[in-house]
């Protein structure tokens, strides 16, 4: 399994998602600043909605570039059979249905999914309920986490 690819696909997509915010953020200052925000009366707060807007973007854009370092410049870590699992781990997991899920565990931008060689691969962080469950285990292990209130049992079936 190629995780330098995977970790590029991230880091891709958290640097797309930057730039639109960038820019949604500059729109927004612009309209902050426009002649026609100016407040027409004490109840007109449009010019003020606009710069508090602008500035929760500028501060998400910030995030997500420093989420994009972290993927871009992370030692990549190898995992075998009997390596307990840390940041950097590529885990699948086969729930009790049989279905199959690959997870990247990282120490941020958990949610996201990148599509890889036609599989889905989640970010998780070890802050999430699957996440947390996997630190220190083992490929073979298996894992119960609560999903949509509901407890699920996982059997890890490979960590690399």
């Amino acid at each position: 399994m190629d995780k330098n690819k995977i970790r590029e696909l991230f880091a891709a997509k958290i640097e797309q998602m930057r730039q639109l915010l960038t820019a949604a953020a500059l729109e927004a200052h612009a309209a902050a600043t426009h002649a026609e925000s100016k407040a027409e009366d004490k109840y007109d707060t449009r010019g003020l909605e606009a710069s508090y807007l602008a500035g929760a973007q500028a501060a998400r854009a910030l995030e997500l570039e420093r989420m994009a370092n972290v993927y871009r410049f992370i030692d990549l870590k190898d995992f075998g059979p009997d390596s307990p699992i840390t940041a950097t781990a590529v885990v699948e997991l086969r729930s009790e249905d049989g279905r199959k899920a690959l997870y990247f565990l990282m120490p941020n931008g958990g949610g996201m999914s990148v599509d890889w060689e036609g599989k889905k691969v989640q970010s998780i962080t070890p802050q999430s309920p699957i996440g947390e469950a996997l630190l220190g285990k083992k490929q073979g292990d298996e894992i119960s986490v609560s999903v949509a209130g509901k407890q699920t049992d996982f059997e890890i079936t490979s960590v690399t």
